[in-house]
């Protein structure tokens, strides 16, 4: 199971609550809740939404310390 810790903080520090960054990203909450459970993956399309600068501002080379 990965460890999300990384992202989650991300997420506060940039966007301020998962609700928000889920609407971002354009899943529900109840969807983001059950990709940091391990029940299902980030698809590459929301990862490629989510690193972009106006939401998480994550390089690309860092992208496997947030999502794997």
């Amino acid at each position: 199971m990965n460890d999300f810790s990384k992202l989650r903080g991300r997420i506060k520090e940039k966007i301020g609550t998962e609700f928000q960054f889920a609407k971002l990203i354009g899943i529900s909450a109840v969807s983001l809740s059950s990709r940091f459970a391990g029940k299902t993956y980030f698809t590459s399309e929301e990862i490629t939404k989510a690193c972009k600068k106006d939401i998480l501002d994550i390089p690309k080379e860092e992208i496997g310390l947030y999502f794997f």
